[in-house]
């Protein structure tokens, strides 16, 4: 078993590294790399969604004759999980980002769309100051208005936040008391008083029973009364 595992090599006497030939490899030879979607595509032939992500066995090579800025630019060769048919896709370091070159489409991407109504909007404004200065002029009079504006509605919210952060909890309930007090005063009395105004409101109302005074006749039948319920419960 040993012998299957020599790690050395046998090299004659005779033997010139120089007369082995150097393996040439063509200007544009393809990698094979493991890769993600950058975005979300369509296949063209079948309708496929492939979403952003999904990984790939692709081949890279690097595209002859375009450069960006002296950057590279490489395209990759995926093939549709489905129809198996194949999808090019191209490196754009313009914008950081990639192109969908061939059997596939890119699918709708709202933020894409604002970032490019941005970048019309500053263009058409650029295009229009280099002819004239009093657009130019006009322009950056409307930014400081619009700064100063900025500025102004961010002082007022961090007046509120100081205003709102200095508000005492003790005050504030003090406060409520007081009000309390001003609408009920009632409630400022002592005990003694409330019982005498309670008795003078009671006694004022139509539903005030008149409690008359015991005579010493009522005593005696009520005694009387008594002895008789507990003569008779005894027997």
């Amino acid at each position: 078993m040993g012998e299957r595992k020599v790690l050395n090599k046998y090299y004659p006497p005779d033997f010139d590294p120089s007369l082995i030939p150097k393996r040439t490899k063509p200007k544009n030879d393809q990698v094979k790399v493991r890769m993600m979607t950058p975005m979300s595509i369509r296949c063209l032939s079948c309708g496929e969604y492939i979403y952003k992500g999904k990984k790939f066995n692709a081949r890279k090579e690097t595209v002859t004759g375009e450069e960006y800025l002296g950057i590279k630019i490489f395209r990759f060769y995926l093939k549709c999980p489905r129809c198996s048919s194949e999808i090019t896709l191209k490196t754009d370091p313009k914008n950081s980002d990639y192109v969908c070159e061939m059997g596939a489409t890119r699918n709708f991407e709202p933020w894409r769309e604002q970032d490019k109504q941005i970048e019309e909007a500053k263009e058409a404004r650029k295009q229009e100051e280099e002819g004239d200065a009093m657009k130019a002029i006009e322009n950056r009079t409307m930014d400081s208005k619009r700064e100063m504006d900025i500025l102004d509605a961010l002082d007022e919210i961090r007046s509120l936040n100081a205003r709102q952060q200095s508000v005492n909890v003790d005050m504030l309930l003090e406060m409520h008391k007081e009000e309390r007090k001003k609408e009920h005063p009632e409630n400022d009395l002592t005990e003694e008083e409330q019982k005498e105004l309670a008795g003078v409101v009671f006694k004022n109302s139509s539903s005030f029973i008149k409690k008359l005074p015991s005579s010493a006749g009522d005593v005696r039948f009520f005694v009387l009364l008594l002895l008789l319920f507990c003569f008779t419960s005894n027997f």
